[in-house]
């Protein structure tokens, strides 16, 4: 939050600014689930007024996105309570075990009053992404399932594609990993900027994302 603070008549501390504005507190695994859910949501809304645009409602304080930062989820289950607001968590399903893990939290937060969690229905956010939105980016043909890593998938065609002379299995670690990492920043910006409705509808046919966004204006809304 930022903080207000009269440098001219005052020598106290900066004092945060008033959540008096804030609807609710959006909870995501890290910064690039927040890019994707902006720039999708605010795709949605130009379609649908009645689908809120998540970056308008951010700039205008309304709401705050809170990354975990990909530790232990269960320890967010309550964690924001104290601060009396609406709260909706979106936890990536990851593989097993750890998908357990994930919907033993969302259970624990839907326990709660004016708070919901919801755990994906494929493995991240960038499995709802379109495989043509990914080539209008990269100029490479991807085909994945709802399981797999997108990331991964993207980054290893990517690398064959430039015709390298060592193949991606032969990569150290931590140069896939770097590879995967770039990956993921654009599939989350670039990438979802290249999503249509209609693209949406194909990838996401059982309306997963707009579900979830209908979800957040209810609580916001404090129904």
């Amino acid at each position: 939050m930022n903080a207000t603070l009269d440098t001219k008549h005052s020598t106290q501390e900066p004092t945060p600014r008033s959540l008096g504005r804030l609807r609710v507190l959006l909870v995501v695994e890290g910064s690039n689930d927040i890019e994707f859910l902006r720039r999708i949501s605010r795709m949605l809304h130009k379609h649908d007024r009645s689908l809120p645009d998540l970056a308008h409602w951010e700039q205008c304080e309304e709401l705050i996105f809170v990354p975990f930062g990909g530790g232990k989820v269960s320890d967010w289950s309550s964690r924001l309570a104290p601060v009396c607001k609406p709260e909706f968590h979106l936890y990536d399903r990851e593989v097993a075990p750890e998908s357990e893990l994930r919907r033993a939290a969302a259970r624990r937060v839907n326990c709660r009053a004016g708070c919901r969690a919801v755990v994906t229905g494929k493995r991240s956010l960038e499995n709802y992404l379109h495989p043509l939105a990914i080539s209008a980016v990269s100029n490479v043909r991807v085909v994945f399932g709802d399981s797999e890593c997108v990331a991964d998938v993207v980054a290893r065609r990517c690398h064959e594609k430039g015709q390298r002379d060592t193949p991606w299995a032969e990569l150290p670690v931590r140069t896939r990993r770097r590879y995967v990492y770039r990956a993921k920043q654009w599939l989350n910006t670039q990438a979802v900027d290249r999503m249509t409705v209609d693209l949406l509808r194909e990838q996401d046919p059982q309306g997963d994302i707009i579900s979830w966004l209908r979800t957040i204006q209810r609580l916001a809304d404090g129904e």
